[in-house]
């Protein structure tokens, strides 16, 4: 069997900020097994797009246990130094794609990707970003008060206040965490149904059915995205113009930090100033704009 390996050993919304060029790589090797070399626990995920076949398990930055005849094609989705170059080289493939000196610091992750293919006689559709999670969840407004890191993490009490005022509206909330987050989602949900640690395709088919997704610079923020899900983005310390959602009508992002590419630590422990000057009634009022205007947003898909 022929075969294209691809490498994005990262987290949620990286994998979903590569969805188009997954896609890309799909339509350009028809004949080929397409296989994404990432962390085991996206696999839910991976079965859901379209763009791939199966996921291989494995590491960020660690060799690629591949068995069986070299790739024929083998891809560095996963950056741009030396330690993911020399993953992808050592594979033996017949055809190797990496960046070199084009890379662009500023450029939007999902642009970055499908450029990488499009440099390489590879068409490319940034906007291609879809899933198709299974149905059967319940309707609900979301909160997600997480982030990877502190920085990227708006205040707990300011999420409890619009989870309280949503709640007060009439809206189901549902507040959202990871295994290591459910005290913070507690924190937040004072009483308010909480989902924290679900299997990667049930978080899907949750947002998915939301109303609703309110959170910071996280992956949460793209599977709304992926999903069709209206959303409210709180962005600092990066800028939307690296990580944001498409200019839908669906999404709102909240970010004062002009026109600056990367102005803050992304992995600081400390939140953003940038954050912290986005304020609860703006957060409330973008909320309350994307739910009065759900019946007049283009169809999910």
């Amino acid at each position: 069997m022929r075969r294209v390996l691809l490498l994005r050993a990262l987290g949620l919304g990286d994998f979903l900020t590569g969805v188009p060029a997954y896609r890309a790589v799909r339509a350009a090797f028809p004949g080929h097994e397409i296989v994404l070399a990432a962390p085991a626990a996206l696999a839910p995920l991976a079965a859901l797009c379209d763009g791939l076949d199966r996921l291989l398990p494995t590491a960020e930055l660690a060799p690629v246990p591949w068995d069986g005849p070299p790739p024929d094609v083998a891809i560095d989705l996963h950056g741009n130094g030396p330690a993911s170059h020399r993953i992808v080289e050592a594979l033996g493939a017949d055809r190797t794609i990496v960046y070199g000196p084009e890379w662009d610091e500023d450029e939007h992750e999902v642009a970055r990707w499908c450029r990488l293919l499009e440099l390489n006689g590879i068409p490319a559709d940034p906007s291609a970003l879809g899933l198709s999670p299974p149905p059967g969840a319940e309707p609900a407004a979301i909160v997600h008060p997480g982030a990877a890191s502190g920085s990227r993490r708006w205040p707990p009490e300011r999420f409890a206040t619009v989870a309280a005022a949503l709640a007060d509206a009439g809206h189901r909330v549902l507040v959202t965490g990871g295994d290591a987050e459910r005290a913070l989602a507690a924190q937040v949900a004072d009483g308010l149904d909480v989902l924290a640690d679900a299997d990667l395709a049930d978080l899907a088919a949750t947002v998915a059915a939301a109303n609703l997704v309110i959170c910071g610079d996280t992956g949460v923020a793209h599977l709304a995205t992926a999903c069709g899900t209206p959303s409210v983005t709180l962005f600092g310390p990066v800028s939307p113009a690296l990580w944001g959602p498409p200019d839908l009508p669906r999404h709102k992002v909240l970010w004062k930090g002009g026109a600056a590419g990367r102005p803050g630590d992304p992995h600081g422990a400390d939140p953003d100033p940038r954050l912290l000057a986005i304020t609860v009634p703006e957060v409330l009022a973008a909320a309350s704009a994307l739910l009065d205007a759900s019946a007049d947003v283009p169809a999910r898909g």
